[in-house]
């Protein structure tokens, strides 16, 4: 039995892929049930891993009826909303866009009755011996486990019994929103993020926007604060403190924030030190955020789904051997964390002192 801590994306495809090549598993998450919190906005599904994830899973049909078609648009505007490069989709699909909610009811549907278990938060993990682990939860009960996977997330309760490293804050908070029903209540706003995704960037600072369904406007304030100036925002002023630092901006853009049909939530975004990794202890293996946190740069829920699918792989492909397993997964996992440790920081790309030109340079290469 694989007992997994975390019904997030990477934890769901590792149940569901040890599920098809019949491994038996178990999910406990702290949540009392899957519509207990809104699961985020969009995502688009990477070619190179998420698609492959969710091939390992059988779901690759189910995926695609979840597509929002047009959404792969994206264009990148400076503070005055003035538009530095755009592309539509060209209905190729490469990284066709969805709802994560949407996505995330997909895997746990396609689980036997039974697998997640809500409600259990974690309170402690300790070692028993011989690879076994003992975790306990929050209502008084343990579980002893034979196979331990953390994938639970930047604050996981698992990662200490492999790696003393904890989450340092990045720098950076978003402010989240969501306008809806963009084009008859907002349409400046509407207009200004198109058919698909909105980066207005500047050094230290910017706004983005997804269209999702229904027409809803999602959007990510971003600015470059100490976390104490946060921490220390009441909740009826963050809007306005915010949307200061934004003074001068086109007022399609700022929109996207002062017209918010939703109290704005701060997002503190934390990382883990690039190419994070750690020795081999028995019984025990991180996927997804609780391996390698890094701040939002639309890799993360796919890195995370090609975790879980590659690990419930190398438990297949040796149902003998968990520990050669265990090791030949995170061998893996670290050397795709030192290749993009190495390709540099995406951060310095969309919010150092050359923004927004960086970001548009780098699309220009990529497209070269």
């Amino acid at each position: 039995m694989v007992t997994i801590i975390g019904a997030g994306l990477g934890g769901l495809v590792l149940a569901r892929v040890l599920h098809v090549h019949g491994i038996p598993a178990v999910v406990f998450e702290g949540e009392a049930s899957a519509e207990a919190r809104a699961q985020g906005g969009m995502l688009d599904i990477h070619a190179e891993d998420g698609q492959p994830a969710l091939e390992a899973a059988g779901l690759t049909e189910g995926f695609r009826a979840l597509v929002l078609e047009g959404r792969e648009a994206m264009r990148i505007v400076d503070a005055h909303g003035t538009v530095l490069l755009e592309h539509s989709d060209d209905g190729t699909g490469g990284r066709p866009e969805v709802q994560r909610a949407e996505l995330r009811r997909l895997l746990l549907d396609s689980l036997p009755e039974g697998t997640v278990r809500w409600g259990h938060k974690v309170t402690a993990v300790r070692p028993l011996g011989d690879g076994r682990h003992e975790v306990s939860f929050a209502d008084g009960t343990t579980v002893t486990t034979d196979v331990l996977v953390g994938a639970d997330g930047a604050w996981s309760k698992v990662r200490p019994l492999v790696s003393d490293a904890s989450p340092t804050y990045s720098g950076r908070c978003y402010v989240e929103t969501w306008l809806y029903d963009g084009d008859v209540r907002h349409p400046e706003a509407a207009a200004a993020v198109g058919d698909g995704a909105l980066m207005a960037l500047a050094p230290g600072q910017g706004i983005s926007a997804h269209r999702e369904s229904g027409g809803t406007l999602h959007g990510y304030v971003a600015l470059t604060r100490p976390l104490a100036w946060f921490d220390a925002l009441e909740p009826a002023t963050v809007t306005e403190r915010v949307a200061a630092h934004f003074a001068g901006w086109a007022p399609e853009l700022t929109a996207l924030l002062i017209e918010s049909d939703t109290e704005p939530v701060i997002r503190r975004l934390h990382t883990l030190p690039a190419g994070h990794r750690w020795d081999r202890v028995p019984g025990v293996t991180l996927v997804g955020d609780a391996a390698h946190l890094a701040p939002p740069n639309g890799d993360g829920a796919n890195l995370a789904m090609r975790d879980g699918a590659e690990l419930a792989l190398a438990l297949a492909a040796h149902p003998d051997d968990v520990e050669a397993a265990l090791a030949a997964f995170e061998a893996g996992m670290f050397a795709r964390g030192e290749a993009a440790a190495a390709e540099g920081d995406l951060a310095e790309i969309l919010y150092g002192p050359d923004s927004p030109h960086s970001l548009v340079r780098m699309f220009e290469e990529m497209a070269s």
